[in-house]
């Protein structure tokens, strides 16, 4: 999805040259300003990810399966 608005410069006096210029200058300035990507999260440990995956609970519930 792009989110970057579409810029045009209306202006009965400015010659093509100078819109285009105002315009090149307004595209490079959000591209030069445009804010860091968000951090990427830690990857779980295989520990962690294996126990999600099995549904491991820290404290087991009664009855427990093999009692």
């Amino acid at each position: 999805m792009n989110r970057r608005p579409k810029l045009e410069l209306i202006a009965p006096g400015a010659s093509a040259e100078e819109a285009a210029a105002v315009v090149a200058a307004l595209e490079r300035f959000m591209r030069e300003t445009i804010p860091p990507p968000a951090p990427t999260p830690e990857p779980r440990s295989r520990w962690a990810t294996y126990a999600l995956l099995e549904g491991v609970d820290r404290a087991p519930s009664w009855p427990l399966p093999w009692s």
